[in-house]
């Protein structure tokens, strides 16, 4: 750290010293004009002979009186004008690591942001059987299922050193879904639609991030990222179900649930590596990491009101991954690119008295290709704005992300 200081330090001494330099030859160039100048008017009144320039004419200013060149002329004018320049032309870097990874030179900043999410997933269900390997004899239903989702997050990012920053993110979540199901009735062309709603905190999340070490030559920035949810949102077990629909057999054709839910319901633990490399004007970043869910007991987790089932449930283990580049258009905006992608692996189930059993078709791969703008509205306040296209059916058909961190 010593050494790095003192490079810091030579380096603003040689700087100011190539800033007086700048400095005397810009009042040698006004000297010069003004000598110019003055010279003009009196050749063109006197004989071949050029006559002697006045005194003052040939006096260069004393630098006592020369005017400072401003910073806006292309070069600073004080070792402060070229600090302050410095600040300006690494704050959209800073603004897309902050982004990225995480970012260690700020005490604390307050992040406001709001994001919508578009979700739509048709499903055709076959009840019946196949006649002659050609002819379908039973139900045709056509299931639909549109999720519009509104989140506001109030994030707290607090620098507690330069390699250590710790994170708090407190999302409240409102949803709407909207289920059809076609073939209701038995009839091919009847349709049943219901849409049920939730809204309330969602599950908190907790997050630590170390820095393992600094870009060094082609070495990039690299972070260790660690984090907890808690089930502080709704969960998804135990929520009552309307039954919309039955067959003779009482078998449940059509039911939705009462309320959304806003929370997973169970604790998990996040682990992650992250990297940011600066390659002007663009910005290389990427990540890796693991969620790992922990089972919990609820008191039902059956769809039919009729019956209390309880067991256990434990999401499958989680993989994601991603990376993308940002291009720095100039001190203050940036515009970035990136994929990610999230695979999931099956959840199961356990009711009481037996055993473990996956469930099927709870398994996703969601990646999508995000597009994002940066842009220093003022010296603490940031505007970011994130364009997410989902290129998998489990991801979501699109999503919008708009958020303002604010350094304290």
């Amino acid at each position: 750290m010593q050494q790095l200081l003192q490079e810091l330090n030579a380096l603003k001494h040689s700087y100011a010293q190539e800033v007086r330099r700048l400095r005397e030859l810009d009042m040698q160039i006004q000297a010069l004009q003004s000598r110019v100048g003055g010279l003009a008017p009196q050749v063109a009144q006197t004989a071949p002979a050029p006559a002697p320039l006045p005194q003052a004419a040939t006096a260069a200013p004393p630098p006592a009186t020369a005017p400072a060149p401003r910073a806006e002329e292309g070069y600073a004018g004080t070792a402060e004008d070229a600090q302050r320049a410095q600040e300006a032309d690494t704050r959209s870097v800073a603004d897309v690591k902050q982004q990225s990874t995480a970012l260690f030179n700020r005490r604390l900043t307050i992040e406001n942001g709001i994001s919508y999410n578009r979700y739509d997933r048709k499903q055709l269900t076959l009840n019946g059987f196949l006649a002659l390997d050609a002819i379908f004899l039973g139900n045709i239903a056509i299931e639909n299922v549109e999720s519009d989702t509104l989140t506001y997050n109030l994030a707290a990012r607090w620098g507690v050193s330069p390699r250590l920053s710790l994170n708090l993110d407190v999302p409240y979540i409102a949803r709407k879904t909207v289920y059809q199901k076609g073939g209701a009735g038995g009839a091919a062309a009847a349709i049943a639609q219901e849409q049920t709603d939730g809204a309330g905190l969602g599950d908190i999340n907790a997050s630590a991030n170390f820095k393992l070490s600094g870009e060094r030559g082609a070495w990039p920035e690299t972070v260790l990222n660690l984090g907890v949810t808690a089930p502080t949102g709704r969960e998804p077990y135990g929520i009552p179900w309307r039954v919309l629909e039955r067959d003779e057999d009482e078998f449940i054709r059509f039911a939705v649930p009462e309320e959304q839910p806003t929370g997973s319901g169970l604790w998990q633990a996040t682990v992650g590596l992250s990297a940011v490399k600066t390659t002007d004007p663009a910005i290389l970043f990427g990540n890796i990491g693991y969620v790992r869910a922990f089972a919990r007991d609820f008191a039902d987790l059956d769809n039919n009101p009729a019956t209390v089932n309880p067991g256990s449930v434990r999401l499958g283990d989680a993989y994601y991954f991603g990376a993308g580049v940002a291009f720095a258009f100039n001190e203050r905006t940036s515009l970035s690119i990136s994929f990610s992608d999230r695979l999931n692996a099956r959840a199961r189930t356990r009711y009481e008295g037996a055993e473990w059993v996956k469930l099927i078709g709870s398994d996703a791969n969601a990646a999508t290709l995000s597009l994002g703008v940066t842009h220093a509205m003022t010296p603490s306040a940031t505007f970011v704005g994130v364009l997410g296209i989902g290129l998998t059916p489990d991801a979501p058909d699109f999503s919008l992300t708009l958020k303002v961190p604010y350094a304290l």
